[in-house]
């Protein structure tokens, strides 16, 4: 008689008409009894190409030892992962936001051919963790997503820093603010280890929702990737998936309305990443529940800034561990009333039942009391308007202008607007515009964290703004607006626009407009035609075509 948990793996392993499956899995190991129990496939995003993801196949080994030790039989399978950090500024970074769906797509792949019972998914670089949501909503067994932690800060010259000082000392070694060993020195120093990128970048804030909208164990993305404590995180996932495979309990049981709210509250208060809005939009269309780009703003005007996070702000990610963790910014949002504390996690508890433990650190000021809010809205921002019609997104800290206007400096690429930058071509009131750089014009949606940090380690950082079609890095920060929707490739106004052009950005008034009247736009597009793309055959120009608009969450859709 068959394990009534096997509710899928059965299908491969049992019965007379399983026995050359069966012979395949013992020649790598499977015994009998452990083809009779539960299989639970570990979807590892390990590679040694950064140090983002780089201690999941250590991580592995206590995930498969919580699992055997709970009654399953996990089998360990690979996708990829791209690094944006070690491939941003080049041609390479095109293939970040098209490795979320390359990574969905192989792992929902993977538990469809195998038929697995359940699945646990280590993530932890950008793209990984949105691509493991994705695909565990698709596949709707129970699950966990166990994000591999944090890197340690580095220390440079008495301060803590992050892969963003690097960053941002190019543009201040181009400047000549800062000698050749310095920046050798500086960049020997900010990594010092296996994990992700260390502030309230993109790995941090969707580590930070993962918990909030209940897929990863409340505790678990707090402990950095190098501490000890992992190991005990590891063991006990495995032994919360054969729980929610006992209880049934599934992604979509998890993600409702309610829980991807709380997953914005989460962005809105930490001053995560402006990724989250595409990311969000994309695992709600997987996980079948509606969401719109205007539901994160009307949600951040609602939630105060309580954690005090790099970009923005002083502290990085192994602060919020010390302070008392992911768990008390998730108390801190339920207590306020800023989260429903009704909302199923993985566990089986509800997110106030499972923050009700956190325990704060005594003197601690890196998350905030909800009586003491760094500010009182969030951080992300929609803007629309008649270069943006279905809306673009800015990130605010709290001590950036609400404000700007000035004439245009249009580039067709991101490689022209860093030249500019380094080659003190952009002045003070700047309005610097970067397209078809989008989903589809990219194709791929580059980040560009190098010209942003280059912009401010120039000095201009309070003084020039910048708009594209494209991303930034959740370590940008300034008056940087990414996401312009529709974009240039696919006839957008921010394809209209001419150097000189006066653009204005008024926060405030959630508006983005270039001072032209509707049909001076209409004659500029009418004559306007979309530049031949690059690709032609392969994965970038199939992503190309199926891409949907960043508005969408650039998901890749046979009906685009």
């Amino acid at each position: 008689m068959s394990n009534p948990l096997k509710h899928a793996s059965s299908n491969i392993t049992d019965g007379r008409d399983r026995a050359p499956a069966r012979s395949m899995l013992k020649a790598i190991g499977f015994t009998d009894d452990d083809l009779a129990k539960p299989i639970v496939g570990i979807a590892n995003t390990w590679i040694e190409t950064m140090p983002c993801n780089f201690n999941l196949r250590e991580l592995a080994v206590k995930v498969k030892e919580g699992v055997r030790a709970a009654g399953g039989t996990p089998m360990e399978f690979n996708t990829i992962a791209i690094s944006d950090g070690v491939t941003m500024g080049t041609e390479g970074m095109k293939a970040s936001l098209v490795s979320r769906e390359l990574i969905a797509d192989s792992i929902e792949l993977t538990g469809r051919g195998y038929m697995f019972d359940a699945m646990i998914t280590l993530v932890a670089c950008d793209k990984t963790i949105p691509a493991g949501a994705m695909a565990l909503a698709r596949l709707d067994i129970p699950s966990v997503l166990l994000y591999g932690g944090s890197i340690m800060p580095g220390r440079f010259q008495n301060k803590d820093v992050t892969i963003q000082d690097v960053f941002e000392a190019v543009g201040r070694h181009a400047a000549g603010k800062m000698s050749d060993a310095e920046l050798l020195e500086l960049e020997n120093v900010a990594c010092p280890g296996a994990g992700a990128c260390g502030g309230q970048y993109t790995a941090n804030t969707m580590a930070t929702v993962m918990e909030v909208i209940g897929l990863s164990p409340i505790g678990s993305a707090s402990v950095p990737a190098t501490d000890e404590r992992k190991n005990a995180v590891g063991v006990h996932a495995g032994e919360i998936v054969m729980n929610a495979l006992r209880a049934n309990l599934r992604p979509r049981d998890i993600l409702t309305r309610k829980s991807f709210e709380n997953a914005i509250a989460s962005v809105a208060a930490t001053g995560g990443s402006t990724n989250a809005v595409l990311h969000l939009l994309a695992i709600a269309r997987d996980a079948g529940v509606k969401l719109s780009i205007e539901d994160f703003d009307d949600i951040s005007r609602r939630t105060p800034l309580l954690v005090d996070l790099k970009p923005g702000g002083k502290y990085v990610a192994a602060d919020v561990d010390q302070a008392g963790g992911i768990q008390l910014i998730a108390k801190r949002l339920v207590e306020g009333g800023y989260a429903d504390g009704s909302q199923k996690t993985i566990t089986g508890k509800t997110l106030a039942e499972a923050s009700a433990t956190a325990s704060e650190n005594e003197g601690q000021d890196v998350i905030r009391a909800v009586a003491n809010p760094i500010k009182p809205t969030g951080g992300l921002v929609i803007l629309k308007g008649n270069l943006a019609p279905d809306g673009c997104v800015l990130k605010v800290a709290g001590h950036e202008r609400s404000y700007h206007r000035g004439p245009a400096c249009v580039f067709d690429n991101e490689e022209e607007a860093m030249r500019a930058v380094t080659e003190k071509k952009i002045h003070a009131g700047d309005v610097m515009v970067i397209r078809y750089e989008g989903p589809a014009g990219g194709p791929g949606m580059r980040e560009m964290l190098g010209v942003t940090a280059a912009i401010v380690g120039e000095g201009l950082g309070e003084s020039v703004a910048l708009m594209t079609d494209g991303r930034f890095s959740g370590a940008t920060r300034g008056v940087m607006i990414g996401h312009v929707a529709p974009e240039a490739f696919r006839g957008g106004p921010i394809a209209a626009l001419q150097n000189g052009d006066t653009i204005v950005i008024d926060v405030d008034k959630r508006c983005l407009e270039v001072e032209l009247d509707d049909d001076a736009i209409k004659q500029r597009l009418a004559s306007w035609k979309a530049p031949k793309t690059r690709y032609t055959s392969g994965v970038f120009a199939k992503y190309a075509a199926l891409v949907s608009s960043a508005a969408q969450g650039a998901v890749t859709q046979a009906d685009q």
